[in-house]
């Protein structure tokens, strides 16, 4: 079963894909914004060093929003029984796999939290498309809100300027399943393919950058009828999101997650060059923020999406591999009713709703995506469940 997996989660991906060639330049906050960009476009081809150094400080590269936290509201994660699990097997794994923080909580306590490659509790980390679960989640919120009246409502509700293209018809919960329908390639190695040129042309002065692109796919099959993963569909409920709430996508994400989870950290969110968040991609978080946000989604959300919202974004609407392997509202489905957030270079976010165990992970891994490197943390993710069982 665990090999289906690795075709679902090899999937889990960022927005921002390589251009043609590479850069070793690092311009801070402020500068140009097309040359920020196309590094941005680069990240698949960084050295280790240059993953390794940049993971933990993206906002030294990109422009971006930030999403304070309040510690007035900060949520204790107490020390719980230490996991029965040798030191030197976690150490091993971390190692092989350029991971940089490792924590499981259990019944909302710390059982495991170890960190390397330079990071630590006070460090940020990229998410890639963890962020994906995220924006999930403010979409619940905008819902109970009443800003989004309902995921049966067409897309074109919400982003008009999408009426005449491949996304009539197409509801906002078959946007939030990734099923709608639309033609898009999101391989990650061709400079070509939908992914990879999304940032890159030329967008008319006024039209947000995400639909000016999205607009132009073709519809491949009826909405509802095919699952396909597509970053730039993600980056469309952002879009969304702004629209519905008036608000930004950090602004709005301070008052329905940062806030209410208890966030101890400050995040980043990158944004594109209209200055909105990339909602497909691009938050940079603490490791304990990022389990915070595992056990915020395993409480319910305290309120902040209505009741069960969560149950249903977290079950399967796509069936992505055989075995129970599928697609919720952002969230990837896992055989045993656990799910989780994924994203490129070994982020993760693991959670057994059972056992009431959260892993949060964040890496450096040496590919982007690979068979042999999800198998391995898959198996480590198993072992510290059965540890902790």
């Amino acid at each position: 079963m665990k090999r289906h997996m690795i075709g679902a989660l090899a999937l889990a991906g960022a927005a921002l894909i390589p251009a043609q060639g590479t850069s070793q330049a690092q311009p801070a906050p402020g500068a140009d914004e097309a040359v920020q960009r196309q590094i941005g476009a680069e990240i698949l081809f960084w050295s280790q060093a240059q993953r390794d150094a940049n993971f933990p400080t993206m906002e030294k590269l990109f422009p971006g929003n930030v999403i304070k936290a309040d510690p007035a509201k900060l949520r204790a994660l107490p020390a719980g029984r230490p996991l029965p699990i040798p030191a030197a097997d976690v150490d091993a794994f971390m190692a092989s796999m350029n991971v940089a923080g490792l924590i499981v909580l259990q019944d909302g306590k710390v059982r495991l939290e170890r960190y390397a490659r330079g990071l630590t509790a006070e460090g940020r980390w990229t998410s890639f498309s963890v962020a994906k679960s995220f924006t999930s989640t403010l979409v619940g919120a905008a819902i109970k809100d009443g800003y989004i009246k309902s995921l049966d409502d067409p897309v074109t509700r919400y982003i008009p300027d999408l009426a005449g293209s491949g996304y009539d018809g197409v509801t906002v919960a078959q946007l939030m399943t990734m099923t709608s329908g639309v033609k898009w390639n999101e391989d990650y190695t061709d400079p070509k393919s939908d992914v990879a040129r999304m940032f890159l042309e030329p967008v008319p002065a006024g039209v947000d950058p995400t639909v000016f692109f999205m607009r132009k796919l073709p519809r491949e099959t009826a909405p509802g009828t095919k699952w396909a993963y597509k970053t730039g569909e993600t980056n469309l409920i952002g879009v969304l999101v702004r629209r519905a709430t008036g608000k930004s996508l950090a602004d709005y994400a301070r008052e329905k997650i940062w806030t209410p989870a208890g966030m101890e950290r400050d995040g980043f969110w990158m944004t594109d060059q209209t200055h909105a968040e990339v909602s497909g991609c691009c938050l940079s978080v603490s490791l304990r923020d990022y389990a915070r946000f595992g056990q915020f989604a395993l409480e319910g959300g305290h309120g902040v999406v209505r009741d069960g919202w969560f149950a249903d974004a977290t079950r399967a609407h796509a069936e992505v591999a055989p075995g129970g392997y599928g697609y919720g509202y952002q969230w990837w489905t896992y055989p045993g009713g656990r799910y989780g957030a994924q994203g490129i270079f070994g982020q993760g976010i693991t959670i057994d709703p059972a056992a009431k165990i959260v892993i949060a992970m964040v890496s450096a891994a040496p590919k982007a995506s690979d068979r042999a490197l999800t198998l391995q943390r898959l198996a480590f993710a198993q072992k510290l469940m059965e540890a902790a069982k």
